[in-house]
């Protein structure tokens, strides 16, 4: 089992997303509880990829055309940190 912790803002953020990224945010934190964030690479509509520049170290997951989760995981402790759900900046 690996541990899901949210950044203290999540919470609030969720409450202004759209209920279908609350959903989609919902099923990822499910995957990455029960398997770990190694599964998301077999759910190609996630599109889990590491990122780079300023966010360097972090990876992000498909929630939508739009949102993204931006995520650390911290392979010592097991544990995968959610940093934030943020529209994507095209």
């Amino acid at each position: 089992m690996w541990q899901v912790n949210e950044h203290r803002d999540i919470q609030k953020t969720c409450r202004q997303l759209p209920i279908q990224v609350v959903k989609k945010y919902e099923l990822w934190k499910d995957i990455v509880s029960r398997h770990g964030p190694e599964k998301l690479r077999e759910f190609p509509g996630f599109r889990d990829e590491s990122l780079s520049g300023e966010r360097g170290g972090q990876r992000s997951s498909r929630l939508n055309l739009q949102y993204r989760v931006i995520y650390t995981v911290e392979r010592d402790v097991v544990t995968v940190y959610v940093l934030a759900i943020t529209p994507h900046e095209y």
